[in-house]
């Protein structure tokens, strides 16, 4: 099992960077490792959460996998929540929280992963830091892509 927590400070709007995670559809387009993605089941359950489940391929190296989350979003409190319905995972839960502060907004995601194959799990843990490093690399640099340089 892998966990993890990230924290960071970005210079954009809370609600920008809301809407850049939100939108899982892109995904493919700036995540290098997600070759593939499809979102379906949309429904509102109340006003300002959005959900949606997404079928998910991703790739690296000479290895690929798919698997299956179901989103949350909420326009309420700025967060994203990802949960596991089916794939080589045992678990899968992600947040992402965007919270406004001056300058910018402070950006929490949180992992928790557990691959049913014990050798993607140990590859996973010897990898964790780097992985979750360039994972958020890539939402910053398709943040400034979008958004420039400031809030």
């Amino acid at each position: 099992m892998a966990q993890f927590h990230l924290e960071r400070v970005l210079p954009y709007a809370a609600s920008d960077l809301w809407d850049m995670v939100s939108d899982v559809k892109r995904y493919p387009e700036f995540i290098p490792w997600i070759t593939a993605l499809r979102a379906y089941n949309a429904s509102s359950p109340s006003d300002g959460v959005h959900m949606f489940d997404a079928d998910v391929s991703v790739g690296y190296k000479m290895l690929s996998e798919r698997f299956s989350t179901r989103v949350t979003r909420r326009a309420d409190d700025l967060s994203l929540h990802m949960g596991l319905l089916r794939g080589p995972l045992r678990k899968l839960n992600g947040h992402w929280h965007f919270t406004e502060i001056d300058g910018g907004t402070r950006v929490d995601f949180d992992m928790d992963m557990d691959f049913k194959n014990p050798i993607l799990n140990a590859m996973l843990k010897a990898n964790l830091n780097l992985a979750v490093s360039r994972l958020m690399s890539v939402f910053e640099a398709r943040a400034k892509q979008l958004y420039g340089h400031k809030a």
